[in-house]
């Protein structure tokens, strides 16, 4: 009977001490009217709880599945903070005019994420400055000095990358993990990220945004170079469906353009396609764009102001292009060069590299 007090005993202690779900007190100086936790789904947010703010005080109370990234912010207001949740006290302070900048306590995720953020902020602050004084130098015309803090710039910047692979790869139980591997997948192929997803703790994998990831890679690993280009019919503005296997057919070489009137890198990069196709397009070259709009007259503008000749398609379905979804486009411009007979040979050539890529190719 002494025995199962004992055990009784033991089980209710553990039940008033675990902690079910999480409960941030919240103190920010100068909020007014109710702060709000959401999350982000799909691209759109998402609330999770809200509360009233008493004294610049309010309690969000409520549970989490995993640890997770969540945005705090004061109603009205457009300014958040990234806070990682887990079931557990927590605590946030700070001010409702920085709130981006408030003091977050209380969740072992979120002080991974702190350090590694504070990391980062160095970094930048320091590659911004040189930035700025690359365009003082350059403005006073002392191009060569311009040319060498740029070149000090990249090399910054590229080391915060390798900081955030660097965690990724150090960390791969971490609930911060699958943030930091979102923000750095842009740009790579199926193998690279396929390598780190492999390397996580299994735990870590079932993550939705992971388990997101993962069916990325299986589209990415069907538009690898070497592969055949998934075939698809889109409208051209006139409303005209063009199969895309009609045009490489007839062409030696195609350069698969993803691109759009709203995307600035776009814009600047589609003078160099233009001189290249002009240059080559008599030898059997030829692009064909496809746009990620969603206003079409935004769109037939593009083409006109930039000079775009050659066949262009679009649903006007924004990022959610079928092309782009099963080509696996998550940030443009994005282009592919694929051989008559459908083989994708080349991927994101831009500037003087897809110049001479093309030529490399049409002289085999």
């Amino acid at each position: 009977m002494k025995k199962y007090f004992v055990l009784i005993l033991g089980v209710a202690l553990f039940a008033c001490t675990r902690q079910s779900g999480f409960k941030i007190d919240v103190n920010l100086e100068g909020a007014e009217g109710k702060v709000v936790l959401e999350e982000r789904k799909d691209g759109a947010w998402v609330g999770v709880d809200t509360a009233d703010v008493v004294d610049g005080s309010a309690i969000l109370e409520g549970e989490v599945e995993v640890p997770g990234a969540y945005y705090l912010s004061v109603l009205g207001q457009r300014a958040k903070a990234l806070i990682f949740v887990e079931n557990a006290k927590m605590s946030v302070s700070g001010k409702a005019d920085s709130i981006s900048f408030a003091d977050v306590r209380g969740s072992v995720a979120h002080d991974e994420y702190a350090e590694l953020s504070d990391k980062l902020k160095k970094i930048s602050d320091e590659y911004m400055a040189l930035y700025q004084q690359a365009r003082t130098a350059d403005a006073e015309g002392d191009t060569a000095k311009s040319a060498e803090l740029m070149a000090q710039v990249e090399e910054m910047y590229e080391s915060t990358n390798t900081l955030q692979e660097d965690f990724v790869k150090e960390h791969p139980a971490s609930y911060v993990t699958p943030v930091i591997l979102n923000n750095i997948q842009y740009g790579k192929e199926a193998a690279e990220l396929e390598e780190m997803v492999t390397a996580l703790d299994p735990k870590i994998q079932e993550v939705p945004s992971v388990v997101t990831l993962k069916e990325k890679i299986e589209k990415l690993k069907k538009v690898a170079v070497g592969q055949i280009a998934p075939d698809f019919t889109q409208n051209d503005p006139e409303g005209n469906p063009v199969k895309f296997s009609d045009v490489y057919s007839q062409n030696e070489l195609t350069l698969l353009d993803f691109w759009a009137s709203w995307c600035g890198p776009c814009r600047r990069e589609n003078p160099n396609v233009v001189a290249v196709y002009d240059e080559f397009h008599d030898k059997g070259f030829t692009v064909f764009g496809v746009s990620l709009d969603r206003d079409k007259e935004a769109w037939l503008k593009g083409i006109e102001d930039d000079g775009l000749t050659w066949t262009q398609v679009s649903d006007l379905a924004y990022w959610n292009n079928e092309v782009a979804q099963a080509y696996a486009v998550s940030s443009i411009p994005h282009s592919i060069l694929i051989g008559k007979d459908g083989t994708i040979i080349a991927k994101n050539k831009r500037g003087d590299e897809l110049r001479e890529a093309v030529q490399e190719y049409l002289a085999n």
